[in-house]
């Protein structure tokens, strides 16, 4: 369901170009992936109710913006969701000059091959292929000990470039067809362990879809990003963020806006229109 990437491909001669390892390890992804005995976290996450990050509250308006060109600042919203490595730490700057928050982009499930820091994923975390996305590769989110430390470092990267939060990709894979045996526990586990070292880094942190474990982690978690909740009939399932005043920030592709903001307003949803391929262009409920 997640829409991002379809503008990667520009990016990625950047990105690969600057990352030999990526460029070398393609020809074994095709190869039968190894399955291994999942390894305990290290770390236990940070209770919520600790540190200084900030909590958005329900309402907030927001901009998506991942087609990898120059962020419009002139869209009219309290919160920009835009990419960890395309967007520069300039555009974060303006943004937090003119009143903004920003969030940080990322995928924690899925292995990318143009990414920076994609030759640093072992051959034994990478599963299948992504349905829509052929060269990216599902994580085995099992194995802590390897992941572990690699999403630390694009965490790091997040606080350093100055975000307030960070929006991890692929928080579902127990629902996928990952070519892994991952249970509804070690999804859970794993997105907890992703909360607790975003509020060990003061950055606030959203659920990417996820729907059916709302109830679980709406309480760890301090917004939702979801896709397509209303076309699916799924919105109501947020309801647990909603009730501790946290902010939903919701996007339709398919649906007119009148399908769906009449529901969105009577929920509280930050709910807007975007194309798939997550340029500026957004239509809201306003």
């Amino acid at each position: 369901m997640p829409a991002r990437l379809a503008w990667w491909g520009g990016l990625a001669t950047l990105a690969l170009a600057a990352s030999t390892a990526a460029c070398s390890g393609d020809d074994e992804e095709a190869e039968p992936v190894e399955r291994t005995t999942p390894t305990p976290a290290v770390h236990p996450p940070t209770p919520p109710t600790e540190g200084t990050w900030w909590r958005p509250t329900k309402g907030l308006s927001w901009q998506w913006q991942l087609d990898g060109e120059a962020i419009d600042q002139s869209v009219d919203a309290e919160v920009f969701d835009v990419d960890l490595w395309a967007t520069p730490n300039a555009t974060i700057q303006a943004l937090h000059d003119q009143g903004r928050k920003v969030i940080c982009y990322l995928s924690a499930g899925s292995w990318e091959p143009y990414r920076p820091d994609a030759g640093d994923f072992p051959a034994e975390v990478k599963g299948g292929a992504v349905e829509g996305w052929p060269d990216e590769r599902w994580l085995d989110i099992r194995r802590l000990d390897v992941l572990e430390p690699l999403m630390a470092a694009r965490f790091d990267l997040c606080r350093d470039k100055g975000y307030d939060a960070v929006e991890p990709d692929w928080m579902d894979s127990f629902q996928q067809d990952t070519g892994f045996d991952i249970s509804a526990d070690e999804q859970l586990r794993y997105n907890r362990l992703l909360a607790g070292m975003a509020h060990e880094r003061g950055l606030a942190i959203g659920l990417k879809n996820d729907l059916d474990q709302v109830a679980e982690l709406a309480g760890l978690f301090d917004f939702s990003v979801v896709e397509q909740c209303a076309e699916f009939d799924e919105c109501h399932k947020l309801q647990p963020f909603l009730d501790l005043d946290k902010p939903v920030f919701h996007a339709e592709y398919d649906l007119e806006t009148d399908e769906f903001c009449a529901e969105s307003r009577r929920l509280g949803l930050s709910s807007i229109r975007k194309r798939l391929e997550l340029d500026p262009w957004r239509e809201t409920c306003d």
